[in-house]
């Protein structure tokens, strides 16, 4: 139970300062991409924290499951983790009560995914409604481009295994050239990187949870650093101010960028947005992103080692 109780107290530690920390960070908006990283170590660590604890207890309280997560273990091992024949009626509640907050967990996910799936079904439905395609048309660009008749300007993608390029008529007639194509690369971005899944996770996470400070914090984090990085994406193809004036153009008549599309969580946070752009780029240097890079990944290794060593230390 001391290994277990250890890494709920580790989970704990992590769930309730690592928000903080992360806030208080003046590189997340230079480096989104090096930033998401970051936060999913974290996220990672926190779960691992109660997966491991949830193994131990379940270990201490029944002989089934010790028996499961132990058997390839010398008997020195079991005994360096002071697993009881009787087994500790607090480690049976606790492994319980982890167990219901993982069925929690993968209950609120599933309900995201079932959720995003029947919006997307309906998103596609009205799009067929409103854009139907002319014989021939799906041949031609691969089913990938659809370009809808609005009067708001707008762009945005349908993730998913038909992922689709949704563009409005206002879109094409106010943007021109290269400020249309830092739009198109914007929403790219998105796509390549995945960001669906990281912002369905987060919202699961938070939706299971929303009294514990990392997840809500993931989700409000999530939301905010997959527009910065898909705006370096854009960014880098078609230059910062050419990015910026094609964020201002298309949103300057209801000041958040997309119409909903697949993040439905709309992003006010347009004007620091092209500000950023517009401003120095103040990027870390190769090295210090490396180091932070390599400090992040050994987050999720933490809990493992709190976990192993009385194992490793019984065979030595």
């Amino acid at each position: 139970m001391t290994v277990a109780f250890a890494l709920i107290l580790l989970g704990g530690l992590t769930a309730a300062t690592a928000p903080r920390l992360l806030a208080r960070s003046s590189w997340a908006d230079r480096e989104p991409i090096l930033a998401l990283w970051v936060w999913q170590c974290v996220v990672a660590a926190v779960l691992l924290c109660c997966v491991l604890a949830m193994a131990l207890c379940g270990a201490e309280a029944w002989q089934a499951v010790r028996g499961h997560v132990f058997a390839p273990a010398p008997q020195q091992v079991i005994d360096a983790y002071a697993l009881s024949g009787e087994g500790d009626p607090w480690a049976a509640v606790l492994a319980v009560a982890l167990f219901g907050g993982g069925a929690w967990t993968a209950a609120m996910l599933g309900r995201e995914v079932f959720g995003v799936r029947a919006a997307r079904r309906a998103r596609r439905a009205e799009l067929r409604e409103r854009s139907p395609r002319l014989p021939g048309e799906e041949e031609a660009d691969g089913g990938r481009l659809t370009v809808l008749e609005d009067a708001r300007p707008g762009a945005w993608w349908l993730p998913g295994a038909d992922a689709r390029l949704v563009i409005t008529t206002a879109a094409l007639h106010r943007l021109k050239g290269r400020q249309l194509d830092a739009v198109l690369a914007h929403e790219e971005g998105h796509v390549r990187a995945r960001h669906d899944w990281l912002l369905h996770s987060s919202s699961a996470l938070a939706s299971a949870f929303p009294r514990v400070p990392v997840f809500r914090a993931f989700r409000q984090q999530m939301h905010r650093l997959v527009e910065l990085a898909a705006d370096d994406v854009a960014s880098r193809r078609c230059g910062r101010l050419t990015t910026a004036l094609a964020l201002v153009g298309l949103n300057e008549d209801r000041g958040v960028f997309g119409p909903g599309g697949d993040h439905a969580h709309a992003h006010d946070d347009l004007p620091q947005r092209v500000s950023r752009l517009l401003g120095p780029a103040n990027r870390l240097s190769v090295g210090r992103r490396l180091r932070v890079t390599a400090l992040a990944s050994l987050i999720p290794v933490v809990p493992l080692l709190v976990a192993f060593v009385p194992g490793l230390r019984a065979l030595g």
